[in-house]
């Protein structure tokens, strides 16, 4: 796991170099901000479209091989961008095509590097190797950004890309060299079956009902591995609907501070872009705050997620409020550490609630649905913020997140409710 959790860094640190350089490449070929955010547009759209089929494949493929093919083949379109800028040969189309090759590429490498960082902890420690997988995360974001700029600056742009070539080809390196948690405690306990104690039959089949996720893989999964299976699965699953409808309403009405924040802090508080900047580096430390309280997470539900979903929401309506800038940093340090935890609270159930040959599936479902709505929210924001201002989208977005999760939870409460009653009663009568 800590070689894994390296390797992560690396490949976060080469990612964000990339991403920082395309832009200021983009902007070179074009001289457009729109033809900028058509790039990003065009290397998120396939997750939208082929995220099913992406989370298929991670079902049906053995997952180290997996993941380390997708990341040589991610490697191998950055070292042609960067050949492409060297020989100055790129032009705007032939960069849309590789985004367009990346975000494929990425609707298979997502979901199998995510359950393949799993795959190296015990189930119970899970929570834990994702905060630290959303720690690296915001880590390598801080230093391939700064890094990024200096690569630009004394190498050029082809020098980002070749970087983060060189990044992935280092994660695919590290990947067989891997060993899941599984197989390191199955070949512990071959090696002392003769000084283990036997086991009542009575005994085992009590730990198989305490613990029924300890699913083993199907030996023959074929006529399941379908991306129509996934869905069905999800939507017959209340708690990965409910959790898919709270990440939703906090996607579109909150989290989108580098916009909303942004027309606050520069618009109503008058404050310039400098202000902005000390803005997002408190979000930052807070959402590193945020994963490190996560890691000591043991059991996270959808209780919780909405919970912290209906906390954060509240915070968001208070800090649209602020009368000063120093009230609206004091605000966003617990909204930024808020987020953070809901965050790694529901990718644990998520990625854990499925049985393990679904899991692939459930992920890709997901990133279809974060597609989507990362692309509808920022639309629907803009007219939010249209018609009511900075504040009011602020407030108006937090009191939605709030009163659709609460209300989620008195409705769920009431159901089991509903459905105790029965139960009791015919219990009386039997007893009678």
């Amino acid at each position: 796991m800590r070689w894994w959790s390296v390797a992560n860094l690396v490949s976060n640190a080469g990612t964000w170099m990339q991403l920082t350089a395309q832009n200021l490449l983009v902007l070179q070929l074009t001289g457009s901000a729109a033809a900028t955010g058509l790039s990003l547009s065009v290397q998120a759209g396939p997750g939208l479209l082929m995220g099913l089929f992406g989370g298929a494949v991670v079902d049906r493929w053995p997952r180290k091989v997996t993941a380390a093919v997708s990341q040589a083949m991610l490697g191998l379109v950055a070292f042609a961008t960067a050949f492409l800028v060297a020989t100055d040969q790129l032009n705007y189309g032939l960069l849309m095509a590789l985004s367009a090759v990346t975000g494929i590429i990425a609707t298979v490498d997502g979901p199998a590097t995510s359950l393949l960082g799993n795959d190296l902890v015990r189930k119970e420690d899970v929570p834990s190797a994702i905060a630290v997988g959303s720690l690296v995360h915001s880590v390598g974001r801080l230093g391939g950004t700064a890094l990024a700029g200096v690569a630009v600056g004394v190498l050029g742009t082809g020098a980002a890309y070749a970087a983060n070539g060189f990044s992935f080809l280092f994660v695919a390196a590290v990947i067989p060299f891997l060993r899941p948690v599984g197989q390191a405690l199955r070949s512990r306990g071959e090696a002392s079956d003769d000084r283990r104690a036997p086991v009542s039959l009575e005994k085992a089949s009590v730990s198989q009902e305490k613990a029924p996720q300890q699913v083993s893989e199907p030996a023959d999964p074929e006529p399941a591995m379908t991306a129509r299976e996934g869905v069905a699965f999800f939507m017959r699953r209340p708690r990965l609907v409910a959790l898919a409808v709270i990440t939703g309403l906090s996607a579109i009405f909150g989290r989108n501070y580098q916009l909303t924040l942004a027309v606050l802090v520069t618009g109503p508080l008058s404050a310039g872009a400098g202000a902005f900047g000390t803005v997002s580096s408190v979000l930052a430390a807070g959402g590193i705050v945020g994963a490190i309280l996560a890691a000591r997470l043991r059991r996270p539900s959808v209780k919780l997620v909405g919970a912290l979903a209906a906390a954060g929401g509240l915070l968001q309506a208070v800090a649209g409020l602020s009368p000063s800038l120093i009230l609206l940093l004091v605000l966003v340090l617990p909204m930024s550490v808020v987020e953070s935890v809901s965050d790694t609270a529901g990718t644990t159930v998520l990625q854990t609630d499925p049985p393990a040959n679904m899991r692939g599936r459930v992920l890709g479902v997901w990133r279809s649905l974060s597609t989507g709505w990362g692309l509808v929210a920022p639309p629907l924001l803009g007219l939010l913020m249209e018609w009511a201002g900075a504040r009011g989208a602020l407030v108006a977005g937090g009191l939605i997140i709030a009163a659709v999760t609460g209300l989620g939870a008195v409705l769920h409460v009431r159901k089991g409710t509903i459905r105790t009653a029965p139960a009791t009663a015919a219990a009386y009568r039997t007893a009678a």
